[in-house]
């Protein structure tokens, strides 16, 4: 548990305790097509025919909060659709479409043709169609300027094509790709340590990011879902992580099997410059605990795949870097 996180308002081990409860309650509102449920990346549904529905849910978090103040709307859509759709392909299935749901203090329509332009831009880069939303307008209950994002993505997979543990096996090496920056998550201790603590200003310039911190923080999500998705066609990928809440300790374990764990070759890739301004604020433990210090997804491939795996990568414009291995043992506490 992230102590620092804690006292910047955020309780991980809540949110766990309160996904436990989620658990028990779905598990009594299932159907016999149900193959996943609450827990993983993303839900699956069998459709028959040796194909399955996937689903996945997501928000954007605190991250709306420097967009609120910085008035710039059109990118957190992005960030919505990255932190839905890169679930959903961790199963191996392919983003069809993308719903959203804005509430706002007061619909200023401008205001809202921005947000979903963000929305939209991010459906184009995942390749998936943008269905529909809602939008609500909530008087007196959230300040005018005030909103709040949710979004849900829907895919489909054939069983054969399917990745995740099942597939994952003692030796098979790790492949980070690079994010591009902090993606969506560890905003509410960003904003205590470097806006509150430390004072800094949302338009200033702040070395080592030689742009401006407003503009560092509101970098759009990386969208991985066309190449893990093509990767996974060619069974060139057995499972995959997506890097969100609970960095890669959280979420690395999530695609491998009982009896193995991931051995993190830390320092192995480069880390944003962004994570260096944290670092000098944020113990080691809690950074590795919140945030995803520069892979946005790790895929775990047959080791001696990984010089295709990364060039494939590299080729698409993401760069890639073998940063661990999968070896015999419990999951490191």
């Amino acid at each position: 548990m992230s102590e620092v996180y804690r006292r910047a308002g955020v309780d991980l081990d809540a949110g766990a305790k309160a996904v436990e409860l989620i658990r028990d309650l779905a598990a009594g509102a299932s159907r016999p097509e149900l193959t996943e449920g609450v827990g993983g990346f993303a839900g699956s549904f069998e459709l028959g025919d040796g194909r399955s529905l996937v689903a996945a849910t997501d928000g954007v978090g605190t991250k709306l909060e420097v967009a609120r103040r910085t008035g710039r709307l059109d990118t957190v859509g992005i960030d919505l659709v990255a932190m839905c759709a890169d679930d959903v392909v961790c199963t191996g299935a392919e983003p069809l479409f993308f719903l959203d749901y804005l509430a706002v203090g007061r619909v200023v329509p401008e205001r809202v043709a921005q947000v979903v332009a963000g929305v939209a831009e991010g459906c184009r880069r995942a390749g998936c169609a943008l269905l529909g939303g809602e939008t609500a307008e909530h008087p007196g209950v959230m300040a005018e300027d005030a909103f709040d994002l949710a979004g849900f993505c829907v895919g489909i997979v054939a069983e054969e094509r399917r990745i995740g543990p099942h597939r994952v096996a003692e030796g098979d090496a790790l492949v980070g790709l690079a994010s591009s920056g902090l993606h969506a998550n560890g905003f509410s201790l960003v904003r205590r340590e470097l806006l509150d603590e430390q004072g800094l200003g949302l338009d200033q310039v702040v070395s080592p990011l030689q742009r401006s911190l407003a503009e560092e923080l509101l970098e759009p999500t990386a969208i991985y879902a066309p190449l893990v998705l093509a990767l996974a066609e060619e069974e060139l990928v057995h499972a995959a992580a997506h890097i969100t809440g609970g960095g890669i300790p959280g979420n690395v374990p999530r695609a491998l099997p009982n009896g193995v764990r991931a051995d993190i070759r830390w320092g192995s890739w480069p880390e944003p410059a962004i994570f260096e301004l944290l670092r000098a604020h944020v113990p080691e433990d809690d950074l590795r605990a919140t945030f995803n210090l520069g892979l946005g997804m790790v895929l775990v491939v047959d080791a001696r795949l990984t010089g295709e795996v990364v060039g494939r990568a590299r080729a698409a414009g993401v760069a890639a870097f073998v940063v661990g291995s999968v070896e015999a043992g419990p999951a490191a506490d």
